[in-house]
């Protein structure tokens, strides 16, 4: 694979888990159009993304839970029994039209991502991402795990070392109760402080596989640069890794309304381009992220960083109406930031590093020196 490939659908394009569950907002489709408004998404880099059957969920998921998923779409209704033992038809996880599709079409995705990556490369993937999955309950908005998927396909090709990263504002904790203890498996989680699900604390490291940071709420850029250069790149160097899955959840940036992280998307650009060189094989995925606009131009940046497309000062009109298009239910900000339909990058959020964030990252350095 010479050229990065972006995987998308238009499945997400008015798919919604209903008109007040924080996914009412569109996400992919926003990203999909910014970057083909700025001309960076040439055809021959596009892939759309299959739907995984059923037979290729249950190298995870449990084959009677990816059923009760399937017939919960069919009938648009759970019964008592099912809402209890697979967590569907909640506040948090509801019955909505594409409730099977959507995200066995994120998942189709991420193992399309994982075959198209044999041979190396760099595949993006902003549908995937949903890393609160378990093997037999839909939990915190995802109904599947793809980024555990992604990861199984990949050893099953035999990878023996790989590294995930997710920066998401919510612990990975899906992931990690799928992977914890895995041979080869290096697993690291930023993620904010006291937030749900409550998972991820410092001295959780999940049979020695797992470097968990949580940030304080009100952590900055430099907390999170100062986080990536001492901690995760130091990290995932040592591991050696033949491929990194990195989830870029949007939600830790400040504007987003389910989180106190005070992220500029600056950060995540950063750790997506220090990343890339450390792994013959790449795949950056999606996440959490509930203001339609941060989500939408911090993704768009993590494909210019990608592919190398030069970000610009300010957007293009094609590229502004895509944000000024955007509605959202949540009174947010009044009056509307202006950066957020007229550029992609925010303005960088310095702060003195907080002495916590140091001595985590020194606790969690002495713990890694002594894996390696």
């Amino acid at each position: 694979m010479k050229d990065p490939l972006f995987i998308g659908s238009e499945i997400y394009r008015g798919s919604s888990y209903g008109p007040r569950h924080p996914l009412s907002i569109p996400r992919v489709s926003t990203v999909t159009d910014l970057v083909r408004a700025l001309d960076w998404l040439p055809r021959a880099q596009y892939r759309t993304s299959p739907r995984a059957r059923a037979k290729a969920l249950t190298a995870f998921h449990a084959p009677d839970y990816v059923a009760a998923l399937h017939r919960a779409e069919e009938t648009g209704a759970v019964d008592v029994v099912t809402r209890a033992r697979h967590g569907l038809g909640t506040l948090s996880n509801p019955v909505f039209p594409e409730m099977f599709r959507r995200p066995a079409t994120a998942a189709g995705g991420s193992l399309l991502a994982a075959d198209l990556m044999r041979e190396g490369g760099t595949v993006y993937n902003p549908g995937g991402g949903t890393h609160h999955g378990l093997a037999d309950r839909a939990s915190g908005f995802c109904y599947l795990n793809d980024p555990v998927l992604a990861i199984k396909a990949l050893a099953t090709q035999g990878l023996s070392r790989i590294a995930y990263v997710d920066i998401d504002a919510h612990h990975a904790d899906g992931v990690e109760a799928a992977l914890g203890g895995t041979d080869g498996l290096l697993m690291i989680s930023t993620h904010e402080e006291g937030r749900w699900p409550f998972t991820g604390a410092l001295d959780d490291h999940a049979g020695g596989t797992a470097l968990n940071l949580p940030l304080p709420r009100g952590a900055g850029d430099d907390d999170f640069a100062f986080a990536l250069h001492e901690l995760i790149l130091p990290a995932v160097a040592a591991h050696r890794p033949e491929a990194i899955v990195l989830q870029c959840g949007a939600d830790a940036v400040a504007e987003d309304p389910l989180a106190r992280l005070a992220l500029s998307n600056n950060a995540h650009w950063a750790a997506v381009g220090h990343l890339l060189p450390l792994a013959p094989r790449r795949l950056v995925l999606g996440g959490g992220g509930y203001n339609p606009w941060t989500v939408g131009r911090l993704w768009a940046g993590v494909w210019a960083t990608l592919t190398g497309a030069e970000i610009p000062d300010r957007l293009p009109p094609p590229a502004r109406a895509v944000l000024e298009d955007l509605t959202w239910h949540r009174k947010g900000p009044s009056p509307r930031p202006g950066h957020w339909t007229t550029t992609l990058q925010d303005p960088p959020r310095h702060g003195a590093i907080r002495g916590d964030v140091r001595a985590r990252v020194r606790r969690l350095r002495d713990r890694c020196a002594a894996w390696v």
